[in-house]
């Protein structure tokens, strides 16, 4: 599942290629990729993009009016960059956001769809699909702490909670456990004061690192190779 640095790379892509830029048509291969009936897809159609944010684990694309067309890639979902117009053909093709300098299309492989679409009114709408971790570069040490020791867990359960911090699964919560040369096992609330510090010293370490590289790799093209992996 793409985590913190892959959305921030794909974010940071999209950011140069879609803001300021008018949706002109929005494509759905199946129904079921959309999970919610209110604002009604065809109501961000012909509105410009304003921002883009990063919600956990999801892209969300503001657009005029306030409206935010959320994307949760799951496992398997991806996102790929194509000449304007782009059909969607095959299994694994969901979506087509079409701009008037390219198309985004989301893609998933497998038979399984997970990948998920909202479209959301406003910080409340945005507010509701929010897991509520901490954001990692924006808290303390002690609140970090915090977060971490409300259930006496282990440290991999604890990382890749998203309700506990934001952002972080499988892939790089072995990389960060690594690097702090902590067992993934650990119970939270046995951790001793160094202990903490360098888990968070090597969280942040890790994440900028990667944030860095594939944003650097994005530079020079849409990135086609998230992985699951690390």
């Amino acid at each position: 599942m793409p985590e913190l640095p892959d959305i921030a790379a794909y974010i940071s892509a999209l950011e140069s290629r879609i803001v300021a830029q008018p949706l002109i048509r929005v494509q759905l291969a199946s129904p079921f990729l959309l999970r919610t009936a209110q604002p009604p897809v065809r109501s961000i159609e012909g509105r410009v993009v304003r921002e883009l944010r990063r919600i956990g684990k999801r892209i969300a694309i503001g657009v005029e009016g306030d409206l935010w067309l959320v994307l949760h890639l799951m496992i398997a979902g991806r996102l790929h960059w194509r000449l304007p117009g782009a059909k969607l053909a095959g299994r694994q093709s969901l979506a087509a956001f079409e701009f008037s300098n390219g198309s985004l299309v989301l893609t998933e492989a497998g038979t399984k769809h997970r990948a998920s679409l909202h479209v959301l009114a406003g910080e409340e709408g945005l507010r509701s699909i929010d897991p509520g971790g901490i954001d990692i570069f924006a808290s303390d040490l002690s609140s970090f702490r915090e977060a971490l020791t409300f259930e006496n867990r282990t440290l991999k359960r604890a990382l890749t909670d998203p309700r506990v911090v934001s952002g972080i699964g499988n892939a790089y919560s072995d990389e960060i456990l690594h690097a702090a040369q902590l067992s993934p096992i650990t119970l939270t609330r046995k951790l001793e004061s160094h202990e903490w510090e360098r888990l968070i010293a090597a969280t942040r370490h890790t994440l900028e690192v990667w944030i860095e590289r594939l944003r650097a790799e994005a530079e020079a093209g849409f990135p086609e190779k998230v992985t699951a992996f690390r």
